[in-house]
C-alpha cells in the first residue's frame, strides 16, 4: 500500500454516497471537521450504507 498522499484528489472513497478524497478533505478543512462524515454514520445507523456491493474492491 502506498502513501495517501500518493492518492489522486478525485479518487472515490465512499462509493455508497460517491464522495472524493478531495470533497472530504475541503469540507473538513472548510468545517473544523467532517461533516460528510457525520452524513455517512447517521446513514449508516439508517441501514443506507452499501460499502461492501458498492465497492469495485469489495471493502
Amino acid at each position: 500500500m502506498g502513501d495517501e498522499r500518493d492518492r489522486p484528489e478525485d479518487e472515490t472513497i465512499c462509493f455508497c454516497f460517491g464522495h472524493t478524497r478531495e470533497r472530504i478533505v475541503r469540507d473538513f478543512l472548510e468545517h473544523g471537521r467532517s461533516r460528510i462524515l457525520e452524513e455517512i454514520l447517521a446513514a449508516k445507523r439508517l441501514g443506507a450504507c452499501r460499502c461492501a456491493a458498492a465497492n469495485p474492491r469489495g471493502t
